[in-house]
Parts: structure tokens; C-alpha cells; sequence
């Protein structure tokens, strides 16, 4: 196990430069005036990109170029956001914590509804469970998540106002005090309920868009697998010494069942954290995924190239993790 982890953890940062070289490539298809952007610092020399395209080299062989962009990412340097009016990196640690906060507060139900009932239904294969199941897998697999959450806010929060879009309201904004963005978690430290209360209110409609498209996965998945472990022959041989259904399934098949949910829900977790886009534009709430699509739409290069090396990282460890978790917690995976 150690020998596996040190592999993985050495071919980290080999991944995290063929990430950065693809997305390097993709950006020599702009023009070398788009891609001086990366190197200003504030608004005032937009004016001044011929000048830093000489100073730069970006007329130069990409290899040099290569050269120079890495040195500034290593430095944690992504350049100035054009959207934001801000260094990159700034700007992501701007709207990341909204992000991390509405993924928490759907996190939970996406892995009990999509666990429990795909259990259910693989327990009770071509019942009505099973079909209730497959139902709400197909929907959630085949329905987009800008239609569900459009039909939301249409009903929800135009005809009964019920929950609004966006994160909180203007009156309780003017009471937070929060520097780091974390106003959720901030303020259940505080025991502030009703500014909770109305943080919640906001999220519902969010989270509940999230947990039924991401849950549909682990209702097929953990449906599938339920089926598969229930037909080995440590399961009937445990019904055939009078064991109950309820023993057989929590005793003895459901540790192996829970094996690849364990690896999906926790893909599904940092995928989440990369900014469900659309759900966040659709709602207006102003996490990374928000951030992302409004820097696409206003050309803003260094934005979404920085979003995307950001996104990168996050996906490669968490793959790393994933793959540790996982042989930790099946004792029969050996990694040789």
C-alpha cells in the first residue's frame, strides 16, 4: 500500500504538467494580443498589449512561451481576471467558498438517496421499488438540470415565492461580517439561525437539482451491484444456515456493495466541487461554477484558463484519494 501511494503521489505533478501543457495548447489558437491578458495586472494596461506582447515574447516559438507561463503558474500566478477585476486566484477564492458550502449541503442527501434507494431496488429487483428506482434514475439521467431548475424557479419562487434565487438576502448580507466567504458555516458558529434559515432557503432549490441528477448515478450503480452480490454463492450460502433477508443483505452483502458507491461518491464529490455550472447560473448563485460561465461569456482568457488548471488539480487528487480510499477500505485490493 505505501509503495502504491508514493506512485500515485509521483505522478501527480506528472499529470498536473500534461494538464497544464493541454491547456497551454489550446490557448496558442488565440491571438497573441488575447493571450497578453495573462500578463497584466490591473485594467489600465489593456491598452498597452502590443507592448506586452514584445516584452513577453508571445510572438516567440511556443516553447519559450511554455517557459514563462509555467514559471508564472508554478508562482501562483494565473494572471488578472478581466470579470472579476481581480487576480484569478482571488477571484477563485472569491466565489469557491459558496461553491463548497452549497456542495455540503447536497452531498449528504445525494449519497443517502442514491444509496438507499438503489439498495432498495436491487433487493427488490422487478418489484415496485425497483421500478420506482429505474423511474428516477432515467429522469434524473435524462432530464437536463437548466429545464428542472427553470421549472423550479418558475413555480417555487414565481408563483409562490417560496425560494428565492441567488444566496441571501440584501438584508442579512449588510449584517455579515465574513471575510473568507464561508457565510453558512460562519454563521452556525455564530448561532445566527434566521441568517441560516434564510442561507438554506436559498440552497433548496440548488441542492435539490443536485441531488436528484448526481444521485441518479449511485441509484444505478449500487442498484446494479446489489444484484450482482445477492447471486454469489457466499450469499446463498448464507440463506441456506436461515438467515433473514435483512441479515443476508446487511451482513454480508452490503460491504461489497457499498465498495464502488464509495469510489463514485466521492468523484461525484470533487466533480461538485468544480462548480456545477449550470445549476449555479440557472439559480444565480454566485459560486465557481457561476463565476466560470460569466468569464466565458465576457471573453475573459485568464479566468477560464485558471479555472480550468484549478479544476484540473482538484479532479487529479481527487482521483488519487479515491483510489487510496478504496484499497484501504477492501482489504483484498493489493496494489503491487
Amino acid at each position: 500500500m505505501l509503495t502504491f501511494i508514493a506512485r500515485r503521489l509521483l505522478q501527480l505533478p506528472i499529470t498536473l504538467l500534461g494538464a497544464a501543457l493541454l491547456v497551454f495548447a489550446l490557448t496558442q489558437a488565440l491571438k497573441p494580443e488575447i493571450r497578453a491578458v495573462a500578463y497584466i495586472t490591473n485594467e489600465k494596461q489593456l491598452n498597452q498589449l502590443p507592448e506586452i506582447v514584445k516584452l513577453y515574447g508571445l510572438d516567440q516559438s511556443p516553447l519559450l512561451q511554455f517557459g514563462r507561463w509555467a514559471g508564472k503558474v508554478v508562482r501562483g500566478d494565473l494572471g488578472y481576471s478581466t470579470s472579476a477585476r481581480d487576480p484569478v486566484l482571488s477571484a477563485i477564492g472569491q466565489y469557491f467558498p459558496a461553491t463548497i458550502e452549497l456542495i455540503l449541503v447536497s452531498i449528504i442527501p445525494i449519497v443517502l438517496f442514491g444509496v438507499v434507494l438503489g439498495i432498495f431496488a436491487g433487493a427488490n429487483r422487478n418489484r415496485w421499488p425497483d421500478q420506482v428506482a429505474r423511474v428516477v434514475a432515467i429522469v434524473g439521467s435524462a432530464l437536463p438540470s437548466f429545464v428542472l431548475g427553470i421549472f423550479l424557479l418558475a413555480y417555487f419562487y414565481g408563483n409562490l415565492q417560496l425560494f428565492p434565487p441567488g444566496r441571501i438576502s440584501d438584508s442579512y448580507s449588510l449584517q455579515l461580517d465574513s471575510v473568507d466567504g464561508f457565510l453558512l458555516t460562519r454563521s452556525v458558529f455564530k448561532g445566527d439561525w434566521p441568517v441560516v434559515l434564510d442561507l438554506l432557503r436559498h440552497m433548496i432549490m440548488p441542492a435539490f437539482v443536485l441531488t436528484l441528477i448526481s444521485s441518479a448515478q449511485l441509484v444505478r450503480v449500487t442498484r446494479s451491484n446489489m444484484i450482482e452480490q445477492l447471486q454469489q454463492d457466499y450469499v446463498r450460502t448464507a440463506r441456506s444456515k436461515g438467515l433473514s433477508e435483512r441479515k443476508v443483505i446487511n451482513k454480508h452483502a452490503l460491504r461489497n456493495v457499498l465498495l464502488p458507491v464509495i469510489t463514485l461518491a466521492g468523484i461525484l464529490f470533487f466533480t461538485l466541487l468544480g462548480g456545477a455550472t449550470i445549476t449555479e447560473t440557472v439559480f444565480n448563485y454566485p459560486g465557481v461554477g457561476y463565476w466560470s460561465a460569466k468569464a466565458a461569456q465576457l471573453l475573459d482568457v485568464n479566468g477560464v484558463i485558471g479555472y480550468t488548471l484549478v479544476i484540473a488539480t482538484i479532479t487529479i487528487v481527487a482521483n488519487t484519494l479515491v483510489d487510496v480510499i478504496y484499497g484501504l477500505v477492501d482489504p483484498r485490493v493489493r496494489f503491487d
